[in-house]
C-alpha cells in the first residue's frame, strides 16, 4: 500500500469501556485479513510518561523493548497483535509540551507566540504521523485517551480533526466507543448518552464514522436503526459489543458484528481474503475448556488494584491455556504476612509467586512468603523485586549473613541488592531506571534454560538495583546458584534454590513479553510445575 490508511478510537459517557481492547480486536482482525496494522495510545496527562506514576493511580507501567515506559493498553495491543511496540507507540501530554517547549528555548518557532493552535496540535500530528511514515504500516490505529469532553482531551480531538482534513475522507475512519445503559426500573435500555455523546464529537467537528456500543444486553434491530438514525452513521456501523467473559473473546465478536468489514469499506481496502484466526480460536477453546485447575498465591504490596499486575494476569492466562489449566490466582498482601499466619494464609497454594514493585513497605511479607516456599518445597516464580527477595531470604537463612538486606530499604552493611554504580549519581527519577530489552545467558540444565529451550535469551528490565557480586560465592555455596547472567556486565539475571522442585527469581520481567501466540515459556513452566504439586 502506498498510503497509511489512520483509524481513530475515541471513547464518550463514561471511562474503563475497553477502548484500548476495541483497537487491539480490530487491529487483530486486519492484521488476520493480511494488513499491517499497529496502534498507539495518546494519554492526555502531564506525565512525561507513566514511569513515576504510582501503580495505584494508573495500574501496571509497561515497558517495551526500546525502553519506553508506557501506558498498559501498549500491553494489550502487543498481546494481541504479538508485535513489540515502541515509544512511539505511546504519546502524554507531558510529552508533546515538553517537546514544544523545548523547542521554543531552541528558538525554533522564530520569535512566534507559542499556542495551542498552531504549535501543541501540529506536533501531536507530527506523533499521529510517525508510525505511518515509517513504511512498516499500512493502517496505524490511534487510541485517544479520557473521554470526549474532558478538557485535557480537546487538544488531540483537534488534532484528529485536522488531520481528517489532511488526509482526505478515504484515508481515516473515526470509532466512537460509548455505553448504552440498561435501567432496571424502566426495563430499557437508553440511547440518550450516546446521542449526547457524539454530538460532544460534532461540537468539536468530528462525525464519527463507527459507533461501536458497550451493552448488558442485546440491543435489536430497532435500537441500532435509531442511533444510526440520529448519529448520522451508515446502519451497518453500528456494532453491538456485549459483555463478555473474557477479553479474548472480543476480536471474534467484533468479526461476527462485521466491524472490521465496515473499517475496510470506509477507508476503500479489499476486505478479500478471510481473517486468518485459527490459531487465536484454538486458545480460546483451550481456555474456555480446561482439563484441570491451578491455585496460585501472587504476593504482593498493590493487591487491591489487580491492574497493577495486568501482564502477569494475562501471562497466567496464556500459560494455563498452554496447559490446559484453569489458572486460580489469590492476591494476597505482603503487608499483613507475618510468621504467626503465614502458614495459614500461603498453605493450600500449589505455586507462590512474588510480585514486582518498589520501596519498603510489606518487604518483610514477602521475605517470609519466600521462605514458606523454599521450606515447603512449594514452586516458586520470583519477579524483580520478587527475585531480589529471594536473594535476601536466602542469604539471611541459609548463608548466615542475618543482616542480609537491600540497600534500597535498608542502610545494613551486608547489602546483597545494591544500587548499580551507574544509578548513584542520578537525581532524576523519570525515564533513568535500566529499562528495555538486554541479553540474557542461561546455563545448560537450569529450570530457566529447559522452558526456554535454550541458553541465549532477552528479556526487558525496569529496575535500578541487582544483585551485589560481592556476595556471589557466599549464596552460590549455599546453595542458590546464579544460572543466569548479562554477557556484558557480569550481572546475575536468574538466580535458583538447589534442592527444590522449582525456586526460579528473575531480574527481568517476563510478563512483558507472553502474548496470545507465544505464552511465555516462564509461565507455562512455572504452572505445569505448580500442576505437578497438587
Amino acid at each position: 500500500m502506498s498510503q497509511t490508511k489512520f483509524i481513530f478510537v475515541t471513547g464518550g459517557v463514561t471511562s474503563s469501556l475497553g477502548k484500548g481492547i476495541i483497537a487491539a480486536s480490530l487491529a487483530k482482525l486486519l492484521q488476520a485479513r493480511g494488513y499491517r496494522a499497529t496502534i498507539q495510545k495518546f494519554d492526555p496527562y502531564i506525565n512525561v510518561d507513566p514511569g513515576t506514576l504510582n501503580p495505584y493511580e494508573h495500574g501496571e507501567c509497561y515497558v517495551t523493548e526500546d525502553g519506553a515506559e508506557t501506558d498498559l493498553d501498549l500491553g494489550h495491543y502487543e498481546r494481541f497483535l504479538n508485535v513489540p511496540t515502541s515509544q512511539a507507540n505511546n504519546v502524554t501530554t507531558g510529552r508533546v509540551y515538553l517537546t514544544v517547549i523545548e523547542n521554543e528555548r531552541k528558538g525554533a518557532y522564530l520569535g512566534k507566540t507559542v499556542q495551542v493552535i498552531p504549535h501543541i496540535t501540529d506536533e501531536i500530528k507530527r506523533r499521529m504521523k510517525l508510525l505511518g511514515e515509517s513504511g512498516e504500516f499500512d493502517i496505524v490505529i490511534t487510541e485517544i485517551g479520557g473521554t470526549v469532553g474532558d478538557i485535557e482531551s480537546l487538544p488531540y480531538i483537534e488534532s484528529m480533526r485536522q488531520l481528517i482534513w489532511e488526509l482526505g475522507e478515504s484515508n481515516a475512519c473515526v470509532v466512537h466507543l460509548t455505553l448504552v445503559p440498561f435501567l432496571k426500573a424502566a426495563g430499557e435500555l437508553k440511547t440518550k448518552p450516546t446521542q449526547h455523546s457524539v454530538k460532544s464529537l460534532l461540537e468539536l467537528g468530528v462525525q464519527p464514522d463507527v459507533l461501536v456500543l458497550r451493552t448488558e444486553q442485546s440491543l435489536g434491530a430497532d435500537l441500532k436503526k435509531k442511533l444510526a438514525l440520529f448519529c448520522n452513521v451508515q446502519g451497518n456501523a453500528v456494532i453491538e459489543a456485549r459483555d463478555l467473559s473474557t477479553i479474548y473473546e472480543v476480536p471474534m465478536a467484533m468479526l461476527k458484528e462485521k466491524l472490521d468489514k465496515v473499517v475496510l469499506n470506509k477507508l476503500k481496502l479489499k476486505s478479500t481474503q478471510e481473517p486468518e484466526l485459527s490459531q487465536w480460536s484454538n486458545f480460546l477453546f483451550r481456555l474456555e475448556h480446561p482439563k484441570s485447575e491451578v491455585k496460585i498465591a501472587l504476593v504482593g504490596k498493590y493487591v487491591e488494584l489487580p491492574d497493577a499486575y495486568k501482564s502477569i494476569n494475562e501471562s497466567f492466562i496464556h500459560a494455563g491455556a498452554a496447559n490446559e489449566c484453569e489458572v486460580k490466582v489469590t492476591y494476597i498482601h505482603s503487608e499483613f504476612l507475618t510468621e504467626e499466619n503465614v502458614a495459614s494464609k500461603l498453605s493450600g497454594y500449589q505455586g507462590i509467586l512474588v510480585a514486582p514493585g518498589f520501596g519498603n513497605r510489606g518487604i518483610e511479607g514477602k521475605v517470609l512468603a519466600v521462605k514458606y516456599a523454599r521450606e515447603n518445597k512449594v514452586p516458586f516464580f520470583g519477579i524483580c523485586l520478587g527475585m531480589q527477595i529471594s536473594v535476601i531470604e536466602f542469604a539471611r537463612n541459609m548463608a548466615g549473613i542475618s543482616d542480609a538486606h537491600s540497600s534500597e530499604m535498608s542502610d545494613t552493611p551486608n547489602a546483597v541488592i545494591d544500587l548499580m554504580e551507574e544509578q548513584k549519581k542520578i537525581t532524576n527519577y523519570g525515564g533513568t531506571m535500566r529499562l528495555g530489552a538486554y541479553d540474557c545467558e542461561l546455563i545448560k540444565g537450569s529450570h530457566a534454560a529447559k522452558a526456554y529451550g535454550k541458553t541465549k535469551i532477552s528479556e526487558r528490565h525496569r529496575h535500578r538495583y541487582e544483585f551485589n557480586n560481592h556476595y556471589k560465592d557466599a549464596i552460590q555455596n549455599a546453595g542458590m546458584k546464579i544460572t543466569g547472567t548479562n554477557p556484558q556486565t557480569g550481572l546475575a539475571e536468574v538466580v535458583e534454590a538447589e534442592n527444590h522442585p522449582w525456586f526460579v527469581g528473575v531480574q527481568f520481567h517476563p510478563e512483558l513479553k507472553s502474548t496470545v501466540e507465544n505464552p511465555h515459556p516462564l509461565f507455562v513452566a512455572f504452572v505445569a510445575a505448580a500442576m505437578k504439586n497438587g
